[in-house]
Parts: C-alpha cells; sequence; structure tokens
C-alpha cells in the first residue's frame, strides 16, 4: 500500500481510572464493545489489524470503505439490541473462509471510527486530538460509522449507564502509537445480587478459587451466569470451612468454550441458600464476562430474590 503509515501501527491505549476526569482539556467518546482496529485503506483495497498487529481483514469481508488513501484508528462491532455483540465477533476469528463468509452475511460488522491517523500523503500523528477529530469529521462517509463526542463529563455520563463506559481524550494530546498516554477509560461497573451454586477450587489445596453465580428465572428456575474472583488468600482458605454446610455431595461442570482455554471447569456443589452481592462490568449472551468482583455478603436477601432481569438494568 502506498500510505505514509504502513502496518503494524498499534493504536494508543487509555489508563484505567474509576471517575471521569474534569476540567475543560477534555473530551468524551463512548467506548465499545468490539475489536480495536487500525484501518488502511489505498484506493478501494483496505487492510484490517487487530490492535497486537495481527491481519484481521480476512475475518470481516463486509466491512467497506471510501475510496481513499488514509489510515483509520476505530472498532469493529457487530449491533444488537441496545448492546454490541461481542461473542458474535469471537465467532469470526475461524480458519473456514466459508463459516466467515456466512456469519458476515448473517450477523455483519460495522467499522466505527475515532480517529484519523493519516491523509493521503500527510502523517497526522503529531496534531492535537480536537484537530485530528475535526478532520475526521470533515473526512468520514458512509459505511463507516462516527464515533460521538462531547467536551464535557456532564455529557458524557449516560455512556456509564447506557455504553460499555467512556473514554476520556486529551484535547490537546498527540496520537503516540502503543502507548498508553493521553486517553483515560472508565468502563460501566455494575453490581448483581447472586446465589451461590458452588465453588471451584483454586491452585492451592484447600482453598476456593471461584464462586459458581447463579439467577433466578420467572418460572424459578436456577440459571448459571458467570464466576467471581479476587479473594484474598486468607479469603480463600476460610471460605471452604463456611461452606462445608452448604455442599450437596454432588458436582457441576461448566461447558467448554473459548472463554475457560482448557483450564478445569468442575465445580462443588452447594444448597442455593447463599447470596452474595457481586460487581461486573460486562454482560453478554446472559453470562457475566471477564469475571466479578465479591463486594459482600447478603444475609439479609433471599434467594428466590435474585432475578436474571437485574442483567438486563
Amino acid at each position: 500500500m502506498a500510505l505514509p503509515l504502513k502496518p503494524p501501527v498499534l493504536p494508543q491505549l487509555a489508563r484505567s481510572r474509576s471517575a471521569l476526569p474534569g476540567g475543560d482539556g477534555w473530551a468524551f467518546e463512548p467506548k465499545w464493545d468490539g475489536f480495536r482496529c487500525i484501518a488502511f485503506v489505498d484506493g478501494g483495497a483496505a487492510h484490517l489489524q487487530s490492535r497486537n498487529g495481527r491481519d484481521l481483514t480476512r475475518y470481516f469481508p463486509e466491512l467497506r470503505f471510501a475510496a481513499g488513501r488514509y489510515v483509520l484508528d476505530g472498532e469493529i462491532v457487530i449491533h444488537g439490541e441496545g448492546h454490541e455483540e461481542f461473542d458474535l465477533l469471537g465467532q469470526r476469528i475461524h480458519p473456514a473462509a466459508s463459516r466467515v463468509a456466512m456469519l458476515a452475511e448473517k450477523t455483519p460488522a460495522t467499522y466505527i471510527a475515532f480517529d484519523l491517523l493519516a491523509r493521503d500523503d500527510d502523517v497526522l500523528l503529531e496534531l492535537p486530538y480536537l484537530e485530528r477529530r475535526a478532520a475526521l469529521e470533515s473526512f468520514i462517509s458512509d459505511p463507516v460509522e462516527l464515533t460521538p463526542m462531547v467536551r464535557t463529563a456532564a455529557e458524557a455520563e449516560h455512556w456509564l449507564r447506557e455504553a460499555e463506559g467512556v473514554i476520556a481524550k486529551e484535547a490537546a494530546a498527540v496520537y503516540k502509537p502503543g502507548e498508553r498516554v493521553g486517553m483515560i477509560k472508565v468502563k460501566r461497573v455494575r453490581t448483581i445480587d447472586a446465589v451461590v451454586m458452588g465453588w471451584r477450587p483454586g491452585k492451592a489445596e484447600n482453598t476456593v478459587g471461584s464462586l459458581i453465580l447463579g439467577l433466578y428465572d420467572e418460572a424459578g428456575k436456577l440459571h448459571e451466569i458467570g464466576h467471581s474472583s479476587g479473594f484474598t488468600a486468607r479469603e480463600k482458605r476460610e471460605l471452604v470451612g463456611k461452606f462445608g454446610p452448604y455442599e450437596t455431595g454432588e458436582r457441576g461442570s461448566g461447558e467448554p468454550s473459548r472463554w475457560s482455554q482448557g483450564r478445569e471447569l468442575e465445580w462443588v456443589m452447594l444448597r442455593p441458600e447463599l447470596v452474595v452481592e457481586v460487581s461486573f462490568d460486562h454482560v453478554s449472551d446472559g453470562r457475566i464476562r471477564h469475571g466479578a468482583k465479591v463486594q459482600r455478603w447478603r444475609e439479609d436477601k433471599a434467594p428466590q430474590e435474585c432475578l436474571l432481569g437485574q442483567l438486563d438494568a
């Protein structure tokens, strides 16, 4: 490709924070639940590169870009009902071209642009973010989508409830490929009360590695919705004794998936009498992904009150 930037170009990354920054020197965008992607476009050809420098082009044949010579930073997403379908993206990483083509037609992806890194023969990395954003707004066209942007934290707050979170960018920051500078991410953090269905042993003997969490549907059936982690070494030992009186003598097992990566999935089943409040930041296909963190035990909460509807809130 005859472009002033050539792959691989690693994307600029964000530092994690718990709250949005204040002041006038920031711009705010929604955080998307997809694959970060640098798009290199030369004429009618496009090369799609992952955040780690890998070639994604063959997995998303349906993505189209306006003809020209430019480089975009953005996200590949599959839009669902009010959220992005991250699990469907994962299904695209498949060796069979026929399967990729079938999925591209059945669940087409979209490219959402949030930065312009090069245009024609000009590299824009040294321009301040707001100048790159203005260039992107005047340049981008269908079928590529332009991510929304606002200038105050107050205007961005709703993305902490309705999207995956917020990306805050320093208005005057230049683009530093591969570096965690000039950007802050604040993830959407949610809490639910869940039933402890069981526990999975830890790596050390006689310790708890994680809790198996469940929620009831309206018919009274208990569904496994994920697991928790994040206990201290002392808590991992003490929980074995706490759970002893509730053990049923049965074992449960999770269905193998790409998330488990071959790890042991068997767990010790408990009577559904314990309730715990957990925090998490992501739900996909009715399950908590990326784990959850225990906040407190809810002795005051009846297990039957822990309903699946909490995941939709």
